[in-house]
């Protein structure tokens, strides 16, 4: 009998292994379900008919987003069973509690995060090229990609540049905030959407901003959103490469999670060592990442992982560099890139769960 047990333990143990790993990948697939139903529920307004008014039927939801309320009935029972909703049985009514709301219908929180869900979009709209280039070596240029991603990627760090840059990770570093508000000139490599270039100017009036990136329907969203934001009198932006964008010379030059994009990251630090003022700085933003591989095994570890896999490295691969950094790259790496590009102080300002924040100067 004792050794009936004794032999049974093992294959038991493989088996509840087995079961709690079919667990985490059922509630993995769910998550990617969840994922369209949050894009659903933000395109259609449900979130917003929800928002600040207590338990409402799906008829009430339905009413007030102006949508179908067989198909909406359906959408609600899939967002309580996800935990993004709260369902009341009594009242077979539904719920979005402030927690809730701060993630899926405030959009102005810095932890707003339907737009996110674009970038997964993207990345199964560009299946075949991913195919391809893991099967060949070759890589998927940035502009090459569905134009969801570009759209997700700029909304998904728009709101915590909004909270955390102005206020937290540019008084972080030495002297910057003092020589912007006299004036200053300051360019943002890889700027995007031109969020972060245009924040940066709305709290520093009397600074000139300059953003530059490669890809051109980047900079025409980044041109409209200036005008848009009324600082299109002291913003510009250019489509230009990272290691030659025309001359400042530059208080502050701006790395805003766009580095470990790059084929060629020590050219584009030493570009911006070129280019700077005798004291200026450079603060490079980057994805949260510990320098071992074993120490990123984790949520936010797994996000950018896949990004990297699927974006960052694609990018860097098809410029043909020298680097292929990836979203993991880790502070050791970074330093060495700029060391290599010249700088002779490097340090770690500021972090949060998402993103690294350094300093280098010359």
């Amino acid at each position: 009998m004792d050794q009936h047990i004794v032999e049974a333990t093992p294959a038991a143990a493989e088996a509840a292994k087995l079961e709690a790993f079919v667990g985490k990948a059922v509630s993995d697939l769910a998550a990617g379900y969840a994922g369209v139903m949050v894009a659903l529920g933000h395109k259609l307004g449900l979130y917003r008919a929800l928002l600040g008014a207590g338990p409402l039927t799906s008829e009430e939801v339905a009413r007030r987003s102006g949508c179908a309320e067989r198909y909406v009935r359906e959408w609600l029972n899939a967002q309580a069973a996800a935990g993004y909703l709260d369902y009341h049985a009594v009242s077979a009514s539904y719920e979005l509690g402030e927690a809730q709301a701060m993630v899926l219908a405030r959009e102005d929180s810095p932890v707003f995060l339907p737009p996110a869900w674009e970038v997964p979009a993207s990345m199964w709209f560009d299946e075949a090229r991913t195919l391809e280039a893991f099967r060949t070596g070759g890589g998927v240029a940035w502009g090459e990609h569905d134009a969801r991603l570009f759209c997700g990627v700029a909304a998904f760090y728009r709101n915590g540049y909004r909270a955390s840059l102005v206020a937290e990770w540019l008084p972080a570093l030495a002297g910057v905030v003092e020589k912007l508000s006299e004036g200053g000139q300051v360019a943002d490599i890889g700027c995007g959407h031109g969020h972060s270039t245009i924040f940066m100017a709305q709290a520093f009036p009397k600074a000139r901003f300059r953003g530059f990136d490669g890809h051109p329907a980047s900079i025409e969203a980044a041109r409209a959103n200036a005008a848009a934001a009324g600082v299109a009198d002291r913003v510009t932006f250019e489509v230009a490469r990272a290691d030659a964008y025309p001359s400042g010379p530059y208080d502050l030059i701006c790395f805003f999670d766009c580095l470990h994009d790059m084929g060629r990251p020590v050219e584009a630090a030493r570009h911006a060592a070129r280019t700077l003022a005798p004291d200026g700085t450079v603060m490079l933003v980057e994805p949260f990442a510990n320098d071992r591989v074993e120490d990123n095994l984790n949520v936010v570890g797994q996000l950018y992982y896949a990004a990297s896999a699927t974006l960052c490295c694609a990018h860097a691969i098809s410029e043909q560099g020298s680097h292929v950094l990836g979203a993991q790259a880790g502070e050791r790496r970074l330093a060495k890139v700029f060391q290599e590009g010249g700088f002779g102080r490097f340090r770690r300002a500021h972090q949060t769960p998402f993103n690294l924040i350094f300093e280098a100067r010359i």
